[in-house]
Protein backbone atom coordinates (compact mmCIF):
# COMPACT_ATOMS: atom_id res chain seq x y z
CA UNK A 1 0.00 0.00 0.00
CA UNK A 2 2.94 2.13 -0.77
CA UNK A 3 0.44 4.67 -2.56
CA UNK A 4 -2.08 4.61 -0.13
CA UNK A 5 -1.83 7.16 2.89
CA UNK A 6 -1.07 4.65 6.21
CA UNK A 7 -1.43 5.89 9.68
CA UNK A 8 0.35 4.64 12.73
CA UNK A 9 -2.25 3.54 15.64
CA UNK A 10 -1.54 2.47 19.27
CA UNK A 11 -4.44 -0.74 20.35
CA UNK A 12 -4.24 -2.64 23.29
CA UNK A 13 -3.13 0.42 25.69
CA UNK A 14 0.34 0.47 23.51
CA UNK A 15 1.01 -2.71 23.53
CA UNK A 16 0.82 -2.83 19.51
CA UNK A 17 1.81 -0.69 16.98
CA UNK A 18 -0.22 -0.90 14.14
CA UNK A 19 0.18 0.25 10.62
CA UNK A 20 -3.22 0.57 8.49
CA UNK A 21 -4.95 2.68 5.78
CA UNK A 22 -6.01 5.73 6.95
CA UNK A 23 -9.47 5.18 5.03
CA UNK A 24 -11.17 2.09 3.67
CA UNK A 25 -11.67 -0.91 6.71
CA UNK A 26 -9.66 -0.16 9.50
CA UNK A 27 -9.47 -2.63 12.54
CA UNK A 28 -10.98 -1.34 15.44
CA UNK A 29 -12.17 -3.05 18.89
CA UNK A 30 -13.18 -6.67 17.09
CA UNK A 31 -9.99 -8.33 16.16
CA UNK A 32 -8.86 -7.45 20.51
CA UNK A 33 -12.08 -9.22 21.63
CA UNK A 34 -11.13 -11.89 19.03
CA UNK A 35 -7.55 -12.29 20.26
CA UNK A 36 -8.46 -12.01 24.09
CA UNK A 37 -10.41 -15.32 23.68
CA UNK A 38 -8.21 -17.27 22.70
CA UNK A 39 -6.29 -19.57 25.45
CA UNK A 40 -2.96 -20.04 23.95
CA UNK A 41 -0.14 -21.15 25.51
CA UNK A 42 3.61 -20.50 25.24
CA UNK A 43 4.92 -22.44 22.36
CA UNK A 44 1.44 -22.90 20.71
CA UNK A 45 0.99 -22.06 17.10
CA UNK A 46 -2.18 -19.87 15.70
CA UNK A 47 -3.61 -19.26 12.42
CA UNK A 48 -5.12 -16.28 11.30
CA UNK A 49 -7.76 -16.54 8.67
CA UNK A 50 -8.00 -13.20 6.47
CA UNK A 51 -5.80 -11.65 9.12
CA UNK A 52 -6.08 -7.95 7.04
CA UNK A 53 -2.72 -5.87 9.26
CA UNK A 54 -2.69 -8.70 11.80
CA UNK A 55 -4.30 -6.83 14.41
CA UNK A 56 -6.05 -9.54 15.99
CA UNK A 57 -2.88 -11.70 15.89
CA UNK A 58 -0.59 -9.07 16.84
CA UNK A 59 -2.86 -8.53 19.97
CA UNK A 60 -2.58 -12.14 21.04
CA UNK A 61 1.07 -12.47 20.18
CA UNK A 62 0.93 -9.00 23.09
CA UNK A 63 -0.56 -11.01 25.39
CA UNK A 64 1.18 -14.30 25.17
CA UNK A 65 4.65 -14.45 24.40
CA UNK A 66 6.77 -17.60 22.41
CA UNK A 67 3.78 -18.08 19.83
CA UNK A 68 4.37 -18.97 16.40
CA UNK A 69 1.68 -16.43 14.83
CA UNK A 70 0.70 -17.34 10.97
CA UNK A 71 -1.86 -15.17 9.20
CA UNK A 72 -3.40 -15.49 5.70
CA UNK A 73 -4.42 -12.57 3.79
CA UNK A 74 -5.73 -12.22 0.04
CA UNK A 75 -5.39 -8.30 -0.27
CA UNK A 76 -1.73 -7.65 -0.68
CA UNK A 77 -1.99 -4.79 0.37
CA UNK A 78 -3.29 -5.48 3.44
CA UNK A 79 -1.01 -8.75 3.83
CA UNK A 80 2.41 -6.20 3.08
CA UNK A 81 0.94 -3.80 6.42
CA UNK A 82 0.70 -6.85 8.32
CA UNK A 83 4.19 -8.41 7.61
CA UNK A 84 5.09 -4.25 8.18
CA UNK A 85 3.32 -4.29 11.47
CA UNK A 86 4.72 -7.72 12.55
CA UNK A 87 8.38 -6.29 11.91
CA UNK A 88 7.30 -3.26 14.05
CA UNK A 89 6.32 -4.95 16.89
CA UNK A 90 9.12 -7.71 16.83
CA UNK A 91 6.60 -10.84 16.68
CA UNK A 92 6.78 -14.27 15.22
CA UNK A 93 4.38 -13.79 12.35
CA UNK A 94 4.20 -15.09 8.75
CA UNK A 95 2.15 -13.71 6.20
CA UNK A 96 1.12 -15.72 3.76
CA UNK A 97 -0.42 -14.37 0.46
CA UNK A 98 -3.66 -16.28 -0.66
CA UNK A 99 -7.73 -17.03 -0.64
CA UNK A 100 -8.73 -20.04 1.96
CA UNK A 101 -11.15 -21.06 -0.66
CA UNK A 102 -7.79 -22.06 -2.66
CA UNK A 103 -5.34 -23.21 0.58
CA UNK A 104 -1.68 -22.40 -0.15
CA UNK A 105 -0.14 -25.41 0.06
CA UNK A 106 2.51 -24.73 3.05
CA UNK A 107 -0.79 -24.21 4.92
CA UNK A 108 -2.52 -27.33 3.75
CA UNK A 109 0.37 -29.41 5.08
CA UNK A 110 0.53 -27.54 8.75
CA UNK A 111 -1.76 -27.48 11.46
CA UNK A 112 -2.41 -25.37 13.93
CA UNK A 113 -3.34 -25.33 17.87
CA UNK A 114 -5.95 -23.07 17.68
CA UNK A 115 -7.20 -20.91 14.41
CA UNK A 116 -9.05 -17.63 14.63
CA UNK A 117 -11.19 -15.68 12.23
CA UNK A 118 -13.09 -12.30 11.91
CA UNK A 119 -14.87 -13.13 8.62
CA UNK A 120 -16.52 -10.55 6.21
CA UNK A 121 -20.13 -9.38 8.21
CA UNK A 122 -22.19 -8.71 5.46
CA UNK A 123 -24.02 -11.05 3.02
CA UNK A 124 -24.03 -9.02 -0.21
CA UNK A 125 -27.67 -10.22 -1.13
CA UNK A 126 -29.21 -8.70 1.37
CA UNK A 127 -26.78 -5.57 1.64
CA UNK A 128 -25.37 -2.83 0.14
CA UNK A 129 -22.00 -2.98 -1.52
CA UNK A 130 -19.03 -0.72 -0.44
CA UNK A 131 -17.90 1.95 -3.21
CA UNK A 132 -13.83 0.96 -1.72
CA UNK A 133 -12.60 -1.87 -3.03
CA UNK A 134 -10.65 -2.62 0.08
CA UNK A 135 -13.12 -1.77 2.64
CA UNK A 136 -15.40 -4.06 0.49
CA UNK A 137 -13.08 -6.86 0.48
CA UNK A 138 -13.17 -6.95 4.11
CA UNK A 139 -16.58 -6.39 5.15
CA UNK A 140 -18.53 -7.79 1.87
CA UNK A 141 -18.93 -11.73 1.90
CA UNK A 142 -18.46 -13.54 -1.37
CA UNK A 143 -17.28 -16.40 0.04
CA UNK A 144 -19.53 -18.82 1.98
CA UNK A 145 -19.07 -18.67 5.41
CA UNK A 146 -19.38 -22.12 6.08
CA UNK A 147 -16.54 -22.22 3.88
CA UNK A 148 -14.97 -20.36 6.18
CA UNK A 149 -15.64 -22.16 9.13
CA UNK A 150 -14.45 -25.66 6.94
CA UNK A 151 -11.02 -24.33 6.41
CA UNK A 152 -10.68 -22.98 10.35
CA UNK A 153 -11.68 -26.51 11.18
CA UNK A 154 -9.13 -28.10 8.50
CA UNK A 155 -6.38 -26.35 9.68
CA UNK A 156 -6.79 -27.16 12.88
CA UNK A 157 -5.07 -29.96 15.95
CA UNK A 158 -7.32 -32.38 17.17
CA UNK A 159 -8.25 -30.73 20.40
CA UNK A 160 -7.25 -27.09 19.50
CA UNK A 161 -9.60 -24.17 19.31
CA UNK A 162 -11.36 -22.39 16.51
CA UNK A 163 -12.64 -18.80 17.34
CA UNK A 164 -14.93 -16.55 15.14
CA UNK A 165 -16.73 -13.08 16.10
CA UNK A 166 -19.36 -11.68 13.79
CA UNK A 167 -22.45 -10.61 13.65
CA UNK A 168 -25.03 -11.81 15.88
CA UNK A 169 -27.95 -11.77 13.29
CA UNK A 170 -25.50 -14.38 11.24
CA UNK A 171 -25.22 -16.95 14.19
CA UNK A 172 -27.69 -19.26 12.64
CA UNK A 173 -25.52 -20.00 9.73
CA UNK A 174 -22.34 -19.57 12.51
CA UNK A 175 -23.62 -22.18 14.70
CA UNK A 176 -24.85 -24.47 12.13
CA UNK A 177 -20.99 -24.61 10.26
CA UNK A 178 -19.18 -24.99 13.70
CA UNK A 179 -21.47 -27.70 14.58
CA UNK A 180 -21.00 -29.46 11.83
CA UNK A 181 -16.96 -29.95 12.16
CA UNK A 182 -16.37 -28.79 16.05
CA UNK A 183 -18.05 -29.33 18.74
CA UNK A 184 -17.89 -27.95 22.83
CA UNK A 185 -18.98 -24.86 21.55
CA UNK A 186 -19.01 -21.82 23.58
CA UNK A 187 -20.96 -18.46 22.87
CA UNK A 188 -20.05 -15.11 24.10
CA UNK A 189 -22.76 -12.78 23.43
CA UNK A 190 -21.26 -8.50 22.99
CA UNK A 191 -23.28 -6.42 24.60
CA UNK A 192 -23.22 -2.90 23.60
CA UNK A 193 -24.71 -1.37 26.53
CA UNK A 194 -27.04 -2.99 29.12
CA UNK A 195 -30.52 -3.60 27.96
CA UNK A 196 -29.66 -3.12 24.35
CA UNK A 197 -29.81 -6.36 21.84
CA UNK A 198 -26.15 -7.81 21.22
CA UNK A 199 -25.16 -7.55 17.69
CA UNK A 200 -21.52 -9.01 17.68
CA UNK A 201 -20.75 -12.87 19.37
CA UNK A 202 -17.88 -14.98 19.93
CA UNK A 203 -18.32 -18.62 19.18
CA UNK A 204 -15.69 -21.09 19.95
CA UNK A 205 -15.69 -24.94 19.32
CA UNK A 206 -13.22 -27.85 19.68
CA UNK A 207 -11.92 -30.12 17.40
CA UNK A 208 -13.55 -33.42 18.32
CA UNK A 209 -14.26 -31.93 21.13
CA UNK A 210 -17.54 -33.40 22.79
CA UNK A 211 -19.17 -31.43 25.39
CA UNK A 212 -22.85 -29.00 24.86
CA UNK A 213 -22.84 -26.11 23.38
CA UNK A 214 -22.18 -23.67 26.34
CA UNK A 215 -23.98 -20.25 26.20
CA UNK A 216 -22.10 -17.39 28.16
CA UNK A 217 -23.10 -14.59 30.01
CA UNK A 218 -22.74 -11.60 27.99
CA UNK A 219 -19.86 -8.90 28.11
CA UNK A 220 -21.35 -5.18 28.39
CA UNK A 221 -18.81 -3.55 26.53
CA UNK A 222 -20.50 0.49 27.34
CA UNK A 223 -21.44 1.53 30.48
CA UNK A 224 -24.55 3.01 31.00
CA UNK A 225 -27.78 3.25 28.92
CA UNK A 226 -26.97 5.22 25.90
CA UNK A 227 -23.32 7.50 25.24
CA UNK A 228 -23.51 10.72 27.04
CA UNK A 229 -19.85 12.12 26.43
CA UNK A 230 -16.82 11.72 24.38
CA UNK A 231 -15.51 9.21 26.78
CA UNK A 232 -14.90 5.69 25.46
CA UNK A 233 -17.32 4.61 28.66
CA UNK A 234 -16.13 1.28 28.55
CA UNK A 235 -17.07 -1.31 31.02
CA UNK A 236 -14.54 -2.19 33.71
CA UNK A 237 -14.25 -5.83 32.06
CA UNK A 238 -14.17 -4.19 28.58
CA UNK A 239 -11.56 -1.79 29.49
CA UNK A 240 -9.43 -4.44 30.68
CA UNK A 241 -9.66 -6.15 27.53
CA UNK A 242 -9.40 -3.61 25.34
CA UNK A 243 -6.14 -1.71 27.38
CA UNK A 244 -5.18 -4.03 29.88
CA UNK A 245 -4.88 -7.37 27.35
CA UNK A 246 -6.68 -9.16 29.86
CA UNK A 247 -8.26 -12.66 28.48
CA UNK A 248 -11.50 -13.73 28.15
CA UNK A 249 -11.70 -16.96 29.11
CA UNK A 250 -14.55 -19.22 28.52
CA UNK A 251 -13.71 -21.53 30.80
CA UNK A 252 -13.97 -19.26 33.56
CA UNK A 253 -17.36 -17.48 32.31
Amino acid sequence: MSSVDVTRDLILGGRVILYQPARGYRAGVDPVFLAASVDARPGQSVLDLGCGVGAATLCLGARVKGLRLVGLERQPGYADLARRNGAENKADFNVVDGDLSKMPEVLRQDRFDHVIANPPYFRRDRTIKSGDPTREGAMGEDTPLAEWVQAAARRCKPRGTVTFIHRTERLPELLGAFNACLGSLCLLPLVPRVGRDSQLCLLQGRKEGRADLRLCHGLVVHQGAAHGSDRADYTARANAVLFDAAEINFSKI
